[in-house]
């Protein structure tokens, strides 16, 4: 059994028990959240919402938060002292899906 799940604005394949890397929630570790459930497939058996499947929820639960790949960036221009680099690194919140429905 397997959902997709939504979680403003991206979509998510999601199982009990994955563990799935979303942007940054404002949530604490250990808190539980909901998403909305887009999908639901259980075997030969699928339910799709418009847009959600009325009445299902998935709960995650915050295992830690963390921080992406460092991403570089730079200009450069043929004059002197005219080089820049800027680093950036996005802000992730792994969860592990408790349950879907």
């Amino acid at each position: 059994m397997y959902a997709v799940i939504d979680d403003r604005g991206r979509q998510y394949q999601a199982a009990p028990g994955d563990r799935i890397t979303l942007d940054r929630l404002d949530s604490e570790v250990g808190a539980t959240v909901e998403a909305g459930v887009l999908l639901i497939a259980d075997g030969a058996q699928v339910e799709v919402g418009a847009p959600h499947v009325a009445g299902k929820k998935a709960v995650l639960k915050v295992l830690s938060h963390t921080r992406g790949k460092k991403g570089i960036a730079g200009t450069f221009k043929r004059r002197k002292d005219s080089r820049r680099r800027i680093g950036f690194r996005h802000d992730h919140t792994v969860v592990e899906v408790v349950s879907v429905g």
